[in-house]
């Protein structure tokens, strides 16, 4: 296999953090499917087929399948100062995923958010590239933007905090 053994946990990892539900990469003579059971359901057993690579619509590629867990999505984590200046109650945006953040669809155009902004629940804010993958990051707090945390084009980590929002502005 043409993909080693970190991609692929990168892969599942990243699939059992989003609401995507199923991801086929092809490499060369190779496909894996990552799929992710509904919530409450237990992950399917893998059929022999798809396990011989010998799934139906893909007879000649061999096929692995794994099965990444389904997780609810995090709830946005609260910002706590010890300073006590008046920042307890701000909410952070993280990065759900390893990637590049960007804050605008393309270099030409405006970003999504700036400081100042009022968002709403669902609300792109940035797009995270992830395995040369385009997933915008819809917010999980209405509020005003009080602080851009991460630089545009750099790489963030997982549960790097993005934005912090004031959710009683």
């Amino acid at each position: 296999m043409n993909i080693d053994l970190e991609q692929i946990k990168l892969l599942l990892d990243m699939v059992s953090k989003t609401e995507v539900s199923e991801l086929t990469i092809e490499i060369e003579d190779e496909r894996i499917t990552i799929k992710k059971p509904h919530p409450g359901q237990p992950c399917p057993p893998q059929p022999n087929a798809e396990a011989h690579g010998e799934h139906p619509s893909h007879a000649d590629k061999p096929t692995h399948v794994f099965h990444a867990p389904a997780h609810a999505p995090a709830a946005p984590s609260k910002e706590h100062k010890d300073g006590g200046g008046g920042q307890e109650h701000l909410v952070a945006i993280t990065a759900p995923m390893v990637g590049t953040f960007y804050r605008a669809s393309s270099p030409t155009t405006p970003p999504f958010v700036e400081v100042g902004d009022k968002i709403t629940v669902g609300q792109t804010v940035c797009i995270i590239e992830a395995m040369k993958l385009m997933n915008d990051l819809p917010s999980e707090v209405a509020g005003k933007v009080v602080k851009i945390c991460a630089e545009n084009g750099s790489t963030v980590e997982f549960g790097q905090q993005l934005y912090l929002v004031d959710p009683k502005a």
